[in-house]
């Protein structure tokens, strides 16, 4: 943060001003900070809080609790948002990272299924909604406070550093995770995993510290003077149709590409090198620190450049360069990272034969559905050991069967008639069998480090990271600009929360989902295609460009 302040004087920014980014921007880094140890520790959080399943099971439930956070952002946008346009800026978002400080802390402290059994999901699920409520309102009140502040003419490179500063909390994030496990070897699956979310403490304190020194937003300030603030910001958002049009096309239009772009750019990445490609967790963390560490300031590159062209232009080309370059360039990361996998499927290929009736699409929201067809305990497991397998019809009614090259078959679960425990323990040895099988056949049970091309892994992802960039860096400008001052912190928050914590939230178990149903590991880039696409022609033929605009 320190050398954002460096940076910040660089560019011209006086003292005051940077004071005003500092502290806004620590929100941020709290929610990315947080986002990126849930998904990196997302199997060891299985293991801990979701034990009571099988394996495949537990990892599917701890990306939903993951993405349960996210499904309520919006009505967390919805509470703040209106509390911020009818009391202030400056209280609303000290109340929200207090909330969200605290929810991440807690992870760190809560007991393990072993030690409380049914209550430690729940709990966890208690915490990630609590969470996910109070960052509905944070983006919305750090952006509207930063934008209101900023220049005419330097909006755009005022509010990017907001969107710095969350690529240092995963940044932050990787860095603790990496010393810890240096640290505490074997011993951080067991314990030393809560040891990242309790330094969020320190985070907090420094954030409310600084936050309780500012003053309130200078529009608010000339609104509340004037007697002109909204008495009624949810009516004036989504119950006038000029306003609620905009909403919506700020939404399809802008924050739902820009949020699969960010999350497949970072998250997604890093999870395809890990659960698919099975690169061991600690060089995989430090080629996405690498990214991060030299894409960064692209953030800054693209906000100011909107101020020059158009923060549409450049939002927009990022969708479209995403959307036509992701399934080659991951590709090329199976090719660099792992081509063991290439090779195993071309010389022993994998098929699921099945009923086609009995196969389901695996994705389940609120974590209700159970996936224990003969079919899905297949596909999942295939698709959770990152293997790449074609379908094939077979007879209806008949239990599925995995075939791995002309000679090895096995059979799947049918888990229909089984007990909870009889499952657990069928899929277990269905899966000891299965593991056998693939890695006769020369399947990588993990990456070999010998054989990846860390230089072009790198590069890669580093271009992944870019696109990231353009569509984030002047995104809270664009969002900012689009609505009036009385009702903007409701109206922004809403679209923002709904794109980054549906669209991009549900990414990961959406994609998992896509692989496990077709076996084609690169499928899952199908979800963030599509909403790149969307967002593209949407944006291009119906909103408008606001860098010119006044935030009065």
């Amino acid at each position: 943060m320190a050398t954002n302040a460096v940076s910040a004087r660089a560019h011209g920014i006086d003292r005051a001003h940077r004071r005003v980014i500092f502290a806004s921007s620590l929100g941020t880094v709290f929610e990315w900070y947080d986002f990126y140890l849930y998904g990196s520790l997302a199997a060891i959080i299985s293991k801990q809080f979701f034990s009571g399943v099988n394996e495949t099971t537990g990892f599917i439930f701890a990306l939903l609790a993951f993405a349960a956070g996210f499904a309520v952002r919006p009505f967390g946008a919805l509470v703040f948002g209106r509390l911020g346009d009818m009391v202030g800026r400056k209280y609303t978002f000290l109340i929200t990272i207090v909330i969200m400080g605290l929810s991440t802390a807690l992870v760190g402290v809560l007991p393990g299924y072993a030690s409380i059994g049914v209550a430690a999901p729940v709990i966890l699920v208690a915490l990630r909604l609590l969470q996910g409520l109070a960052l509905g309102g944070e983006y919305g009140g750090a952006a509207t406070y930063v934008g209101e502040h900023a220049p005419q003419g330097k909006r755009g490179l005022y509010t990017s550093w907001i969107q710095t500063t969350a690529t240092l909390g995963l940044f932050l994030s990787l860095i603790v995770i990496l010393l810890c496990r240096l640290w505490l070897g074997a011993e951080f699956d067991t314990r030393g995993w809560r040891i990242p979310f309790l330094v969020s403490v320190l985070l907090l304190a420094v954030s409310v510290y600084i936050r309780l020194q500012l003053a309130e937003s200078p529009v608010f300030l000339e609104m509340k003077n004037a007697g002109t603030q909204s008495r009624a910001p949810l009516t004036e958002s989504f119950a006038r149709w000029d306003n609620l049009r905009l909403v919506i096309l700020a939404l399809l239009g802008a924050t739902a590409g820009q949020a699969v772009v960010w999350y497949c750019g970072q998250f997604y990445a890093l999870f395809f090198l890990t659960q698919v490609l099975k690169v061991d967790q600690q060089p995989a963390n430090l080629l996405i620190a690498a990214a991060l560490f030299i894409a960064t300031p692209f953030f800054i590159v693209f906000g100011s450049l909107s101020d020059r062209v158009g923060r549409k232009k450049i939002v927009l080309a990022g969708c479209l360069l995403a959307a036509l370059t992701y399934v080659p360039v991951f590709k090329g990361l199976t090719h660099y990272a792992n081509p063991a996998i290439e090779r195993a499927s071309a010389n022993a290929p994998v098929t699921v034969l099945a009923d086609p009736a009995a196969c389901s699409f695996q994705f389940d929201p609120v974590g209700k559905k159970k996936f224990v067809q003969s079919c899905d305990v297949a596909k999942a497991a295939l698709a959770k050991a990152g293997v790449p397998y074609r379908n094939q019809p077979a007879a209806v009614g008949s239990r599925a069967r995995i075939k791995i090259g002309d000679l090895q078959s096995v059979d799947a679960v049918e888990g229909g008639q089984m007990s909870a425990a009889e499952f657990k323990a069928a899929t277990d040895r269905f899966s000891k069998q299965l593991g056998a099988g693939l890695k006769a056949a020369g399947y990588p049970t993990k990456a070999d480090p010998a054989q990846i091309n860390y230089p072009m892994v790198l590069a890669l992802l580093v271009l992944l990271v870019v696109y990231v960039t353009m569509v984030y860096g002047p995104i809270a400008a664009w969002l900012i600009e689009l609505f009036p001052a009385r009702i903007r912190y409701t109206s922004m928050s809403l679209p923002y929360h709904i794109g980054n914590g549906w669209f991009g939230g549900f990414l990961p178990t959406v994609a998992f989902a896509w692989v496990a149903l077709t076996g084609n590991i690169y499928d899952g880039l199908r979800y963030p295609i599509i909403v790149a696409l969307m967002t593209f022609l949407v944006g291009a033929f119906l909103l408008p460009e606001t860098k010119n605009r006044l935030v009065r």
